[in-house]
């Protein structure tokens, strides 16, 4: 059976790390981390994920901040919070939690953040620097970032000569973690719905990631001997064998198939989800130190 990679550890180290170089900065006299979050609205899902964010941010010695708006705030009225937050030094990362209301554009508003404290890596200027292999200074997205980390726990750094699949081709994960890869020295493919003979693709990827949002899809037999799986889906599917109405959670990847093929294989839940919040706590630690003239920190 594969190695199972533990996100919530892996993500707990992150966090230790970041609350240990929190207070050394802070010993230094440089001002703590600031982390802003923004959230129109009341949707429940997006309340418990601003809630963990904030007091994760709070456990890592950051000064933590939430604008917590109502639904009908005007797009000018959020633009004009952001505005507020871009303008004060006390804030290094600012998160405007999605999904945001109708009548708000959401491309607009995520391209009025700063760049240098755009966190959440989705500003144009972030997505070029990744593209172009600046990673020095470019903020990548979390889920990526933090499924790229796991892969290295497996594989090291240097990933020179290794096939990677990247299953889906969104902005948020697909095209970004290829770029990781590219930066890795890996020969990478991106894959989507209209790719020909996919599970044949697959079976080449040293490096295998899933995140399409299709509960199982990738099968046993789509991966390699040995190669490293990282399933960045997370679906909820019935679950009768539980009870009426019951429901369970499943990765894009049969877990149960491709772990008996696989060398190492992230769950679902507990593997790439908990890096998330770990990699926007390191962000916007980067985001401190870069505000403040120093070399970031490497995780």
């Amino acid at each position: 059976m594969a190695e199972v990679i533990d996100g919530k550890s892996v993500a707990a180290d992150v966090v230790r790390r970041v609350k240990e170089l929190t207070a050394e900065l802070v010993a230094k006299g440089t001002r703590q981390p600031g982390l802003a979050v923004v959230i129109v609205g009341e949707d429940p899902a997006s309340q418990v994920y601003v809630a963990s964010k904030s007091r994760t941010a709070k456990e890592c010695g950051f000064h933590s901040l939430q604008h917590t708006l109502p639904a009908d705030t005007s797009e000018q009225e959020l633009l004009a919070v952001i505005g507020e937050l871009n303008a004060d030094p006390a804030i290094n990362g600012i998160l405007v939690q999605l999904p945001l209301p109708r009548h708000v554009d959401a491309g607009k508003v995520i391209q009025t953040i700063a760049p240098e404290k755009d966190v959440d890596g989705f500003h144009f200027i972030n997505v070029g620097k990744l593209g172009t292999g600046e990673l020095v200074t470019a903020f990548v997205p979390c889920t990526p970032a933090g499924s790229m980390l796991l892969i290295e726990r497996v594989r090291g750094k240097d990933l020179s000569g290794l096939n990677a699949v990247v299953v889906g081709r969104s902005n948020i994960v697909g095209k970004p973690m290829a770029n990781l890869l590219l930066a890795a020295n890996c020969t990478v493919t991106i894959a989507h719905s209209r790719t020909r003979d996919l599970p044949a693709l697959a079976r080449t990827a040293d490096i295998l990631v899933a995140a399409v949002g299709r509960p199982e899809m990738v099968k046993g037999d789509w991966v390699k001997p040995g190669a490293t799986v990282i399933d960045v889906g997370i679906n909820r599917i019935a679950a009768p064998e539980r009870g009426e109405g019951k429901t369970r959670l499943v990765g894009d990847v049969a877990y149960a198939e491709a772990a008996k093929t696989a060398g190492a294989i992230t769950p679902v839940p507990g593997g790439v989800g908990p890096m998330t919040i770990a990699m926007l706590m390191a962000n916007t630690l980067a985001s401190a130190y870069l505000a403040a003239g120093l070399k970031r920190p490497s995780f």
